[in-house]
């Protein structure tokens, strides 16, 4: 039940966005700092900030990390077919070949479950074009899916 809340409430910042130059969105700046001093600004990645913050409102398990990937981490692992709304999407980000679920470290994007076919997952979630939005992602960009409800 909390996954379908945190969807409801994520949906509720769709459209809130990186603001360009030296000022930063104070709402971004918020989800930035719940776990790390470090962020300046909001250009950096702030998609796994996003779903911690998400989390932390209606109390769900958090990664409390800003790297995509440390989600892998959390919760129990789903296919991506058994997935319901508001489970955590995890994919591979980059150029090339990128490493498999093992490697935390490398770069990756995160978001909460809303569909999918066999081609395409739809992720809602931060820094999505700078954005907080519904995007589509190849679903073989895939690294995982996890439910935060057991």
């Amino acid at each position: 039940m909390k996954r379908q809340i945190a969807y409801e409430i994520a949906e509720r910042y769709s459209g809130i966005q990186e603001v360009p130059g030296t000022t930063a969105n104070p709402a971004i700046m918020s989800m930035l700092k719940l776990d790390n001093e470090w962020p300046e600004d909001d250009s950096v990645p702030w998609c796994s900030a996003f779903v911690n913050y998400i989390c932390w409102l209606v109390g769900l398990p958090r990664s409390k990390s800003l790297r995509a990937r440390s989600w892998l981490q959390v919760g129990q692992p789903v296919e991506l077919f058994d997935a319901r709304k508001g489970d955590i999407v995890i994919l591979k980000r980059g150029k090339g070949e990128q490493p498999g679920p093992e490697v935390i470290e490398a770069p990756g994007h995160v978001g909460f479950y809303s569909a999918n076919d066999l081609t395409t997952v739809w992720l809602l979630g931060g820094n999505q074009s700078d954005t907080v939005k519904l995007s589509p992602y190849p679903t073989n960009r895939v690294l995982g899916v996890r439910s935060l409800e057991v």
